[in-house]
């Protein structure tokens, strides 16, 4: 016999985008479920850099983009959220862990001197602070420092920490999922285009049939393979692919920092993240992360001694150990494989398919996936007393994007 589970609302996915919206979705009062194939926070989520962007980044053109417009009010966002007084239904993140309050943004040598007027230009106050020496974060303090340094209103988080946050409380409302063709779910559609269940079988080998009044695909990367189980032909996804490079070190100071290039592309985009054992992961994004992947492992590892040689001279990397991590951003295909400008929320049928392109645009995401179930009249049921029928895995909370690429 098969056992019914009636909800509002299914999302499928449980990167930062898919948890952000199903913890608004639960604190507004609709019954979600969430429905993750790996680990919570795994994929992209995990492998970001923890950056909530302002957008700084894309104004290195010398004007302000779409982009840079879009993603400006994130970080506040996230601050409030962080600080436990989130916007209306915004989760509380206060559990979570900052690793920088800021992020900062350095110029090498006299490259510095050409960028300070565009940075204290009308169009980025509030955006970019210029530092004096004695402001400069401790890895900038060095003798061997000649460049400008600015303070961006940007945070970087601990996202393990966070995909913690946003799950505490609703784990029996999360399922852990296999969508093989041996495994425990099926995407079942009907001949109008809708989807009309994920068909699940439980621990104890029962059938559980999950409706709902609108399905939220937000899987990253693997949304692509949900449209086609589905037969939706669009929106299709493209995959912009990074080699990011992880460096351990005893170097007692973190960095949290773009370095200007030569392009409006940061030349590189350094986060550190604590490990067990009391040393810091370095995680090198930017211009190296995009041009690393057409490098090997040990191509690419040779560019980041040279280029961190050249830029952070007094680091000693003598005892380091190195490693590459091959990432995909997935995100809606753009005309020329341009990068989307804000989080991407399109409905089709019964289903509202997603993807953040950011990490910093999960709560946009969510505001636009709310809109569109309030214009379609789906409102919350209430979901007092709301359980799961089934016995049911749930995933776990991702490891660390390094686990297991380093000597332990």
């Amino acid at each position: 016999m098969t056992k019914i589970l009636e909800t509002d609302v299914v999302v499928i996915g449980g990167g930062i985008a898919g948890l952000w919206l199903f913890r608004t979705l639960n604190t507004l009062g609709y019954k979600a479920i969430l429905l993750e194939q790996g680990s919570l926070g795994g994929g992209q989520t995990i492998k970001s850099q923890g950056i909530v962007h302002g957008g700084t980044k894309y104004t290195l053109t010398g004007q302000l983009t779409n982009a840079s417009q879009a993603i400006a009010s994130m970080p506040d966002r996230w601050r409030n959220a962080l600080a436990g007084h989130g916007e209306g239904a915004d989760p509380d993140l206060s559990s979570a862990s900052i690793l920088s309050n800021f992020h900062y943004l350095w110029s090498p040598g006299d490259l510095g001197s050409r960028m300070t007027s565009f940075f204290a230009s009308k169009a980025l106050r509030g955006r970019v602070d210029v530092l004096k020496k004695d402001q400069f974060p401790d890895i900038f303090k060095h003798d061997g420092f000649r460049g400008k340094v600015y303070q961006l209103n940007e945070i970087v988080l601990d996202i393990a920490t966070v995909t913690n946050a946003l799950i505490n409380g609703l784990e029996d409302r999360v399922i852990k999922v296999d969508w093989s063709e041996q495994g425990n779910a099926v995407l079942k559609t009907n001949g109008s285009g809708d989807i009309e269940s994920v068909e699940l079988i439980d621990n104890d080998n029962e059938n559980v049939s999950l409706k709902a009044k609108r399905f939220v695909l937000s899987a990253g990367e693997g949304t692509q393979s949900l449209l086609n189980t589905w037969g939706v032909n669009d929106p299709k996804m493209q995959v912009r692919p990074l080699h990011m490079v992880m460096v351990r070190l005893d170097h007692p100071e973190p960095i949290y920092a773009h370095c200007l290039g030569t392009t409006p592309l940061p030349r590189i985009t350094i986060t550190s993240h604590p490990d067990k054992d009391g040393k810091w992961v370095w995680y090198l994004g930017g211009g190296i992360a995009e041009d690393g992947v057409k490098q090997s492992e040990e191509e690419l590892i040779a560019t980041a001694r040279k280029e961190l040689k050249a830029l952070l001279p007094w680091v000693n990397l003598d005892q380091a150990e190195w490693a590459t991590l091959r990432v995909n951003r997935a995100e809606p295909k753009q005309n020329r494989m341009l990068r989307p400008d804000a989080a991407f929320c399109q409905p089709v049928s019964n289903g509202i398919v997603t993807w953040p392109t950011k990490l910093a645009l999960a709560p946009n995401l969510s505001d636009e996936v709310i809109k569109m179930l309030e214009t379609a009249g789906v409102r919350p049921s209430t979901n007092e007393g709301f359980e799961v029928v089934g016995n049911f895995s749930r995933p776990e909370i991702c490891p660390n994007f390094w686990q297991g690429s380093f000597k332990e």
